[in-house]
């Protein structure tokens, strides 16, 4: 067994591992989900967006700079390690391993099966949708485990293609919107004056939080980069740029091809009957399944994530075994012990997303969103690190040093502080679950000491 992954990853791959990885699945997931926390305010949705998306390209921008300096073997744990110290790197890479990576992989499984429900005509929460679920997670898993190549290609073919029917729909939607006086009448009216706006801002940025997430993740492949401390800072920062003006420019679309009372009674069809108005029942379908496409590409793109979580961890010589999942194949020059391991994490969360979203709660009030709490607790992992970077990286400039830093620590602070409000009481029992997480790490990580 070997103990290092090759360079196999050109900036084009880099690019579409980050577009690829956030777009496809939470644009369509959350919009109907913005539009009915912001009661079919349409303004104070595009300003969620904006806002949620600021976040992210001020986070991704910090990390970038620190992306010239530092490359190991997973971007976001070397980056902690170098700012806060290799202890602050190994509790990061513990929970992005055990708790960050599966769930949003498993999430993005259900969010896949779902919408090929959609298409069939099947329930969303039956078993059927669990099956599949479960079926795409294991051909995702296949493909990064025996073929990683092939999964980068993967991406980019998918990322062109889940590209199509947000375009489509950004100009298209706007164009007939535009036409018809619909864009404007959704502007100009709120179906519902419910709550306070700031809480229902706070509420539709945290839910754009899973949309816009996933971009960190295309930092574990940095040591598979060619010349990574130059093409991870251009993929993350174009890759985000981009991501943004896409999202902003479908959420405009929608609004001109149905009403907000139409999209928000809509549920799981509303993307479908958005399309289908637009583009007719058939060329819709065709779109939608284009849609399904792009959510598969998303699922690939975590699951590549998920399956070096503990390889990140073994490369440092940390974490339980790191003599087994610090192993690569030679054959498919992957972490395959980490890869299994990622898998069945994926396998757990996704039994508990099922019985504490879907079919329960089966487990009272520890019943939370895995889609939305576990991305607000990595935004706080980001803090110490940027407080640290200004303090530490003395030879940058005074924007990159403190500006920028600054900026991303307030959208982080944020991005908290609008969790509270959003879910108030699942907070406390996701933080407790959370701890329980957190003490078994530390517990493995004393034991090796």
């Amino acid at each position: 067994m070997e103990t290092k992954l090759e360079k196999r990853y050109g900036l084009v791959t880099a690019i579409a591992m980050v577009v690829g990885i956030v777009i496809g699945s939470g644009v369509f997931f959350k919009a109907e989900k913005i539009l009915n926390a912001t009661g079919g305010n349409l303004p104070l949705g595009i300003l969620a967006w904006v806002i949620g998306g600021l976040i992210m390209v001020t986070c991704a921008y910090t990390f970038a700079v620190m992306a010239t300096k530092y490359e190991k073997v997973n971007g976001v744990v070397d980056y902690a390690e170098a700012a806060a110290g290799k202890q602050y790197g190994y509790y990061v890479g513990w929970f992005l391993a055990i708790l960050y990576y599966p769930n949003l992989t498993c999430v993005l499984a259900w969010v896949s099966a779902r919408y090929t429900c959609v298409l069939l005509g099947w329930d969303i929460t039956g078993g059927p949708c669990m099956v599949i679920a479960g079926l795409y997670l294991i051909c995702s898993f296949g493909l990064n485990a025996l073929s990683p190549v092939l999964s980068g290609k993967f991406q980019v073919s998918t990322t062109i293609i889940k590209l199509i029917p947000l375009l489509l729909m950004a100009v298209v939607g706007t164009i007939v919107g535009l036409r018809s006086g619909m864009t404007v009448r959704n502007f100009t009216n709120v179906v519902e004056e419910t709550g306070d706006t700031a809480t229902l801002l706070f509420t539709a940025v945290v839910a754009s939080a899973f949309a816009y997430e996933g971009w960190i993740i295309a930092t574990s492949i940095n040591s598979e980069l060619k010349d990574s401390k130059k093409n991870l800072p251009r993929a993350l920062l174009l890759g985000t740029l981009i991501i943004m003006g896409v999202y902003i420019l479908y959420y405009i679309g929608l609004a001109g091809a149905v009403s907000n009372e139409v999209m928000m009674a809509g549920g799981e069809e509303g993307a479908k009957l958005a399309f289908e108005t637009v583009f007719s029942e058939a060329a819709g379908t065709i779109i939608f399944v284009i849609v399904v496409i792009s959510c598969l590409g998303t699922l690939n793109g975590l699951m590549l994530g998920c399956t070096r979580g503990m390889y990140a961890l073994a490369a440092r010589k940390e974490g339980p075994r790191p003599e087994l999942f610090g192993s690569v194949d030679k054959a498919t020059n992957m972490p395959s012990n980490s890869a299994i391991f990622g898998l069945l994490l994926c396998g757990f969360w996704l039994f508990y997303f099922y019985g504490s979203n879907l079919a329960g709660p089966w487990f009272g009030p520890f019943s939370f969103d895995t889609s939305e709490l576990p991305i607000v607790t990595l935004y706080a992992f980001y803090i110490p690190v940027f407080i640290l970077m200004m303090k530490k990286e003395k030879d940058l400039n005074v924007f990159k040093r403190f500006v920028m830093p600054s900026l991303a620590i307030l959208g982080c602070i944020f991005m908290i502080v609008a969790a509270c409000f959003a879910h108030r009481m699942a907070v406390v029992y996701y933080l407790i679950i959370f701890a329980a997480v957190m003490a078994i790490g530390i517990f493995i990580g004393k034991s090796r000491s």
